[in-house]
């Protein structure tokens, strides 16, 4: 049954696309069913804590941790240097929770959020860290592991426990089937036996602890968040913190009130937008992170363009949920554009040679490519069947239309193919190492139908068999600084990413298109 918001959105999108605007699209999920989120979130919590005692680390070890992040950080990265900015100033972790242990395992928030990975987790600087010390707090059998029950009583065993962290940087999720869920587990394909096993994993169809491999999320430009965790299943970023630190921490007991505003107020919000992810935390603070320099193309702020975070700090200020996106509810806009970025308008109109003149020419080549470049959107759950078209004319920023930011500006979980498993695995993508799940809906709609996924993303939350395989897109910076790609890390490099979108969607992306947009991409 079609919302009577969604009505509205569409009569306004038809009105406007009358006018001879092209109008690209996406869903409204503001009456989204999020029923299941808080007993998703108890599950988990009470699975890890369950892995706690069953399963207990024997070795132990510590991260080393900076007494200070400067207001302005700079750190190097695969194809240049990464910046962090923090308006209100330099932060002291002795005195931060988000650098303290407060839970059992030895992690903080910072053994997964790092700067030099634009506060996310790349492949590489895992490896570099097991290489230097296995026994770092990163390295937990609770989610660190492809299963609590692991055998890591050797550097050897060890590097196998943890092949999927070092491989693609992914941490094991484990949520709880629920009974009234449109949906059951038919099988499971699990090379590491985690799900397949009661003690670990599901004791029914619909029953028990479903594992699924998940790279973390920046904990850098939150105030552009319109959903938390690629699942959203998180109601703010207050009740995050509790959870990371009586999951992947393994907390005896919550952080407290104090300490959890603490740790948003770092991490940064805003107020400026309703429904707020995250409340009573002044707009402008926190941690902004971008791409400050290309080996290529040298200072990204350099001839009028506006690379960096500091530029995205401002920004932030007339930021609001579904700012560009065409639904129709306040405060939304219909006005939807799809030039999302900006910040290299001017690189377009150099003159002259060299090579860093060239470089700088690529990405505002790049920059105009996912800004112009239409898309056919097909067989997108969350978009075609929604809107009931086979075809839906968009662009880049159709799923990524927050201006200088990229992500999506509404709640809007899609399935684009990233979970698809069996004969619809993306060729482009490497989903080897991941389990495989074959579902079948038993209410619903879509009763009946079978999926094969590595990933049953929203449908977790949501319980609905139309959300299997959807999970949220990322916000798009500090992207050079955080591979691998997708959720999944599928994408070892932006140019696989690139041309899995390229072959998912017939785009027809020229060698020149493809080598420019990843040049662009980078430099976010």
């Amino acid at each position: 049954m079609i919302s009577i918001a969604f009505q509205a959105w569409r009569t306004c999108l038809l009105a406007t696309s009358a006018l001879g605007l092209l109008v690209p699209v996406a869903p409204a999920w503001a009456d989204a069913d999020d029923a299941l989120a808080p007993a998703a979130v108890a599950g988990e919590i009470a699975h890890k804590q369950k892995m706690r005692q069953l399963f207990p680390d024997l070795l132990k070890g510590t991260q080393a941790t900076p007494p200070v992040i400067p207001q302005l950080e700079l750190d190097a990265d695969p194809t240049g240097v990464i910046a962090t900015y923090q308006p209100n100033g330099t932060t002291r972790t002795a005195t931060s929770p988000f650098f303290q242990n407060l839970g059992t395992n030895g992690r903080t928030c910072f053994t997964c959020h790092e700067p030099q990975d634009a506060w996310g987790l790349s492949a590489q600087h895992v490896q570099d860290r097991f290489e230097e010390n296995p026994t770092d707090p990163l390295f937990r059998l609770v989610d660190g592991a492809t299963c609590p029950s692991d055998n890591v009583s050797s550097v050897e065993a060890m590097r196998k426990a943890y092949t999927l962290v070092l491989s693609k940087g992914l941490i094991r999720i484990g949520l709880p089937m629920q009974s009234s869920m449109q949906f059951q587990i038919l099988s499971v394909d699990d090379p590491y036996g985690c799900n397949t096993n009661p003690t670990t994993g599901l004791t029914g169809a619909q029953s028990g602890t479903a594992s699924f491999y998940r790279r973390p999320l920046p904990t850098a430009n939150l105030g552009f968040l319109s959903t938390i965790m690629w699942d959203g299943r998180e109601a703010s970023l207050f009740t995050q913190a509790v959870d990371a630190t009586l999951t992947h921490a393994q907390g005896a007991t919550p952080p407290t009130a104090a300490q959890q505003q603490q740790i948003v107020s770092f991490e940064g919000c805003t107020t400026a937008f309703t429904p707020a992810p995250c409340t009573n935390t002044p707009a402008g603070t926190g941690l902004f992170t971008a791409q400050i320099l290309d080996r290529n193309a040298d200072y990204l702020a350099a001839d009028g363009a506006s690379g960096g975070p500091v530029t995205l700090a401002q920004q932030l200020s007339g930021f609001f949920v579904c700012e560009n996106d065409p639904l129709g509810l306040s405060p939304c806009t219909l006005s939807f554009t799809p030039v999302i970025f900006t910040a290299y308008d001017a690189w377009s109109k150099l003159i002259g040679g060299g090579p860093v003149t060239e470089a700088r020419r690529a990405i505002a080549r790049g920059e105009q490519v996912f800004n112009s470049i239409p898309i056919d959107i097909t067989g997108v759950a969350g978009i075609n069947d929604v809107l009931g078209e086979t075809h839906v004319p968009g662009f880049c920023g159709t799923c990524h239309d927050t201006p200088n930011a990229g992500n999506h500006s509404v709640k809007a979980p899609l399935n684009i193919g990233i979970t698809d498993a069996g004969a619809l695995a993306p060729p482009v993508l490497d989903i080897s190492g991941l389990p495989v799940f074959t579902v079948m809906c038993t209410a619903g709609p879509l009763a009946g139908q079978t999926f094969q996924v590595t990933d049953i993303g929203r449908a977790m939350i949501s319980g609905n068999c139309a959300d299997i395989g959807k999970t949220k897109g990322p916000i798009l910076r500090g992207l050079a600084a955080r591979a691998p790609y997708f959720h999944n890390g599928s994408a070892a490099t932006l140019l696989d990413a690139v041309n899995f979108y390229d072959q998912r969607f017939g785009i027809g992306f020229t060698e020149q298109q493809k080598t420019d947009l990843v040049a662009f991409l980078n430099s976010l």
